[in-house]
């Protein structure tokens, strides 16, 4: 789900609060702290990091990742890009009850990294002329009944005002609460398979937050539609598209469109989900999960080998035209600053003095897993990383904190959290 709107409960056990659409990696619940230790090949096949990557010093990003398990994470798997090579580290472990540390090629459940890639195929479509970036939506899917003042363009952007069937918040803030996504509902719910006409068909059951185009709201609903258009233009699944345009060329390994199969690939770490059932904290593995629920929205599966070479590759005007790819990064003044000013599928950020702007997409699933996924606008420094949440308590309010703390140490040279 990553950055759409849900709710979770504090470490305090106080009622679930509202999320902002920003709120990107929102792991709501569960998590351990273990030991960091550098990468290095895994006992369970995963392929070894070249030595050269793994003994760069880079006690910054260990230090980076390390805090996010000392707050309570599970486990983090981190690559880091630039100038000076490739460096390959975990911190934690893999799985509850042991102390192997998390495969740093391991696969994971991306979440709303996944809005990335529709947003470059449909802008694919748009430089092949078969879509025009304009145009209305239902003139493609009639079927739908959609207002015909909604286009592509605020699909992409969140710009078209339709309800977020994973939930949303009202004008007033009201919580409206959507298809099961978050507490024990979603747990006993997490197997259940959705189709996507399914999905926004419950969303354009609920009223439109505002007339499209007059405002910015995150919502799962339009990379729900989104994955429907690429497949009636085309006339393939988007899975097939996907991979004659991005996986194949790209040479990507782990990257899937797992429709309504619930086990990732090995190598992978075990995510986990604290909720609360009668009055008491419990703990669930929810490595498998049915991802239909976020079809077109954060449903796919990779790694951070792959999410570098996709991130790299779009960044570097690899994948899309000089022209689209400034339509993508050019961010909608209403989008929430709290991770970037947002775009047509990814974020546009600014660090700061000495850091530049960085590219961004993270996202998470419902519970268990976070993916980040950053870029300088060139391609050649990127940051990719996973999240595992584990059986420990987490303040989620330190959350921004930790993760700024880690891209800068990526992006500036290190230099401390402001």
């Amino acid at each position: 789900m990553g950055q759409s709107l849900h709710t979770v409960k504090s470490n305090r056990g106080r009622r679930p609060r509202a999320l902002k659409g920003a709120a990107v990696t929102a792991l709501a619940a569960a998590l351990l702290a273990g030991a960091a230790t550098p990468a290095a090949a895994t006992s369970d096949g995963s392929a070894a990091v070249p030595k050269a990557a793994v003994r760069q010093d880079r006690p910054e990003l260990q230090k980076a990742i390390q805090a996010f398990v000392d707050a309570g994470f599970l486990g983090v798997q981190l690559r880091v890009n630039d100038e000076r090579g490739e460096w390959v580290g975990s911190a934690g472990v893999r799985k509850l009850g042991t102390s192997a540390k998390p495969p740093t090629n391991g696969h994971f459940w991306v979440g709303s990294v996944t809005k990335t890639f529709h947003a470059t195929v449909v802008l694919q479509l748009v430089a092949e002329g078969e879509i025009g970036l304009d145009d209305p939506v239902a003139g493609h899917l009639p079927e739908l009944g959609l207002d015909r003042r909604i286009t592509v363009r605020m699909l992409l952007q969140h710009t078209s005002g339709l309800f977020n069937y994973t939930g949303d918040l009202d004008t007033d803030g009201t919580w409206v609460p959507g298809l099961p996504a978050t507490g024990k509902e979603w747990l006993d719910n997490r197997f259940h398979s959705y189709r996507p006409e399914e999905l926004v068909r419950f969303a354009l059951s609920k009223p439109a937050k505002f007339a499209p185009g007059t405002d910015w709201s995150y919502s799962n609903t339009n990379y729900t539609l989104a994955r429907l258009l690429i497949e009636k233009v085309t006339g393939h699944s988007f899975d097939a598209e996907l991979k004659r345009r991005i996986v194949g060329p790209l040479g990507l390994k782990g990257t899937v469109v797992p429709g309504n199969r619930t086990q990732l690939p090995r190598p992978y770490a075990h995510g986990y989900f604290r909720y609360q059932d009668a009055g008491q904290w419990k703990v669930a593995d929810v490595s498998r999960q049915n991802p239909s629920l976020l079809a077109g929205a954060g449903d796919m599966i990779s790694t951070t080998q792959d999410l570098h070479t996709f991130f790299s590759a779009l960044n570097g005007g690899k994948l899309l035209p000089a022209k689209l790819l400034a339509e993508m990064r050019e961010p909608h003044p209403k989008s929430n600053p709290l991770y970037g000013r947002y775009g047509l599928g990814m974020f546009v950020k600014d660090l700061g003095p000495g850091c530049g702007t960085v590219l961004n997409h993270n996202g998470s699933p419902p519970a268990g897993y976070a993916a980040l996924m950053y870029s300088t606008p060139d391609g050649g420094k990127t940051l990719t990383a996973s999240l595992t949440a584990g059986d420990a308590a987490f303040d989620l309010a330190t959350y921004p904190k930790l993760l700024d703390g880690l891209v800068k140490a990526a992006f500036c040279g290190g230099q401390a959290t402001s």
